[in-house]
């Protein structure tokens, strides 16, 4: 599957915001989600099983840390090794 890298952070971006941000949230690429308490360790393994559903794909559990679900530009990184 080949997906642009800049529709795979949007959809990833539109997916924080829906599930996770306040309204007065404001959620760029780089806002810290896990360190800045956006997203906690239960979100952040909801947030993992859609994209493994949205891209078909299988992240292992050793490579979903929090440091690589921080920003919308590190889960990008990361989905994108296993695309």
């Amino acid at each position: 599957m080949t997906t642009d890298p800049n529709t795979l952070k949007q959809t990833i971006l539109d997916y924080v915001i829906d599930e996770y941000a306040e309204e007065d949230d404001e959620v760029t690429f780089d806002t810290p989600l896990i360190s800045g308490g956006l997203v906690d360790s239960f979100s952040m393994v909801s947030l993992k099983r859609f994209l493994e559903v949205q891209y078909k794909i299988s992240i292992p559990d050793d490579r979903a840390t929090p440091e690589a679900f921080d920003t919308v530009n590190s889960i990008a990184s990361l989905v994108a090794g296993y695309l």
